[in-house]
């Protein structure tokens, strides 16, 4: 695979010509629309049909809601090792929340298709928010804990999945030994029937990070906990925050460099997110909201507005603005460019895998580049 950065003049067909393949093979990698008109500064994902050996293995993970579409899922599996269902949600009793929708058929298809599957547990109390007095409650008392484990085992050999992922958000300063507890009494209680844990770990830099994302998770216990982490690494650019890239590299790569001094590195997936926003300024406080969109839709609205589109040297991002009815947008997403550059953090850093929240929007280029790069555990 080559990456090509369309410029001024391009058109699909001159560039089909210049690498010797078929206008079809650009089209069908990149998911363009007709009729295939390119943004300057766009990032192409070329396949030069020259067989590539990757050597790096790496675990693949991707978190999907059961409202997924089936040709979404079903064209994704065949790149993952792992599929996380969100979510499972608990009572202060420890009794399990099944989601709201039927899963089952996610199950099945990741089954069919050689992949493990996962439960995701997390702590959303009735207003579908991150509840830390669930969590309190649960890594506090024995009782509930107890109980909410005998769910999980029945729950997991009940549908066939293959493990627990425990994503805890907002824990409490004072409950981060006990959640660490939590992570490893999950783990003692499933290893006998083969199961795996992982936990979800907010982008920390330094021990003593402040914040309530950070506090309550000590990434030395946590590590030692757990079969595997994942360090979620991107949410730099948000819904409600100032325009800037979801996961720049700079920030990225601080994260990695921590976590490693902290925790075995062959536990370590690295999260990656599948989604850019779409901001309108200016940027206000407390009162702006990004859009979500995704990867492949922002490229679209960067041709369907003739914006062109650049890239952030020190992010290591791509972005772009554009004027609608009177009004100035930002647009921020991953490319290839982007991508590259945090798949090579796996063999920098000697790390386990990688961790896609979420893939609920099909990004074709992102796959096969992938595969491209990675043995697929």
């Amino acid at each position: 695979m080559e990456i090509y950065v369309v410029e001024p003049g391009d058109t699909v067909d001159l560039i089909a010509s210049y690498y010797g393949i078929p206008v079809s093979a650009i089209v069908y990698t990149n998911q363009l629309t007709y009729p295939y008109a390119l943004a300057i500064g766009q990032a192409l994902l070329i396949n030069t049909d020259i067989p590539s050996s990757p050597s790096y293995p790496a675990s693949i993970n991707g978190y999907a809601y059961p409202f997924i579409e089936d040709t979404v899922l079903n064209e994704t599996l065949p790149y993952l090792t792992t599929l996380s269902v969100f979510s499972y949600g608990f009572t202060t009793e420890g009794d399990l929340i099944s989601p709201a929708l039927d899963d089952s058929f996610m199950i099945l298809a990741a089954q069919n298709a050689g992949v493990a599957p996962i439960l995701t547990l997390t702590p959303f109390g009735p207003d579908g928010q991150f509840n830390n007095f669930l969590i309190t409650t649960l890594v506090n008392n024995e009782a509930v804990k107890q109980n909410l484990l005998a769910n999980l085992l029945a729950a997991i050999q009940e549908k066939g999945f293959r493990g627990v992922d425990i994503d805890f958000e907002y824990i409490l300063p004072a409950d981060r030994i006990p959640f660490a507890d939590f992570v490893s009494d999950t783990r003692n209680y499933l290893s006998p029937y083969g199961y795996h844990v992982s936990v979800a770990l907010a982008p920390k830099i330094a021990d003593d990070q402040p914040g309530l994302l950070y506090q309550g998770k000590d990434y030395g216990l946590l590590g030692a906990a757990a079969d595997s982490v994942l360090l979620m690494t991107y949410e730099w650019g948000y819904t409600y925050g100032p325009p800037m890239a979801v996961a720049p590299i700079n920030k990225v790569r601080e994260v990695v460099e921590y976590a490693v001094t902290r925790i075995d590195p062959a536990k370590i997936d690295l999260g990656i997110p599948n989604y850019g926003y779409d901001w309108t300024l200016p940027y206000i406080r407390g009162t702006s909201a990004a859009r979500p969109i995704g990867n492949v839709e922002a490229v679209q609205i960067a041709v369907s507005v003739g914006a062109v589109i650049q890239f952030d040297e020190t992010a290591m991002s791509p972005f772009f603005r554009y004027e609608e009815n009177g009004v100035q947008h930002e647009v921020w997403f991953e490319d290839v460019r982007s991508l590259r550059e945090k798949f090579s953090l796996l063999p920098t850093y000697g790390l386990r895998g990688i961790g896609y929240w979420q893939i609920m929007r099909f990004f074709r280029a992102n796959w096969l580049l992938l595969a491209d790069t990675f043995l697929i555990r």
